[in-house]
């Protein structure tokens, strides 16, 4: 077997299965050890794997992966859509009439669904801050919607306000719902790669009187190198698909309800 042949076989065991050991690679391939190695080494300068002790596990699932905005504004629209709708429809049915929006793809989806159902001119004010340019932006154009910019330094990859000046700016918020896009979210909690998002993404859930997690079903089993909350500090999980079995008892036992669009 040529070496292209055998690391394109290896590269596609690393994305179905997510992890791979040079052993059981190398009993398999009928190859050494040392060749195994080689190529999960070829792998790794090529994006495909990141190596770690024994192995290598698929590069999408490494902590720090931080896909940037504008590429996931394109994934899982509809999923997106539906989530949206449903947070429009369970969490301002309560009466809530101020909300503090995390950045976000889905949190956006939010703020478009706000924009083409809350009522116009006329209607009652919802009050929204976020710490999003491109979120408060297309709120700002809703005649019944009040935006509260919140500033600090932006983050390119996220499009998202942080840093000391905007957590201080969101400890004084006492909203009646904080909203929050994830990177992941698994047992021990909701998760994101950067520590500045993750000091933000905090100081948003002790802001909150009711905190709710938007996330759609790619996040779910998933996990970032930064915890900003456990499951027992987030209040509901609207996502597009129903987390597996050892994930919903989890949140059931926190205390988290989960609601499924």
């Amino acid at each position: 077997m040529l070496a292209t042949q055998r690391r394109d076989q290896i590269a596609a065991r690393i994305q179905l299965d997510g992890r791979v050991l040079v052993a059981g690679l190398a009993r398999e391939l009928g190859i050494t050890p040392e060749t195994v190695r080689r190529d999960l080494d070829a792998l790794e300068l090529a994006g495909v794997a990141r190596r770690v002790h024994g192995g290598a596990v698929s590069a999408s699932r490494s902590s720090l992966v931080e896909t940037a905005v504008a590429e996931r504004q394109s994934t899982n629209t509809d999923g997106k859509r539906r989530i949206a709708r449903l947070a429009c429809e369970r969490l301002l049915a309560s009466g809530a009439t101020s909300l503090l929006l995390d950045a976000g793809t889905t949190t956006a989806a939010l703020a478009a669904e706000l924009v083409e159902t809350w009522p116009g001119a006329g209607g009652p004010r919802l009050v929204v801050a976020t710490h999003s340019p491109a979120i408060a932006q297309l709120l700002a154009a809703h005649p019944s919607i009040e935006v509260h910019a919140i500033g600090g330094r932006i983050r390119a990859v996220t499009g998202a306000a942080v840093g000391a000046q905007t957590v201080l700016a969101i400890a004084a918020l006492r909203p009646d719902v904080v909203v929050l896009g994830t990177n992941g979210l698994d047992a021990s909690g909701a998760t994101t790669p950067d520590p500045d998002e993750a000091a933000v993404k905090t100081a948003i859930v002790s802001a909150g009187r009711r905190v709710a997690v938007l996330a759609d079903a790619t996040k779910l089993g998933e996990a970032s190198l930064c915890r900003f909350a456990a499951l027992e500090q987030l209040d509901v999980l609207l996502t597009d698909g129903a987390p597996d079995a050892a994930l919903a008892a989890a949140l059931d036992d926190a205390g988290c309800e989960v609601q499924v669009a």
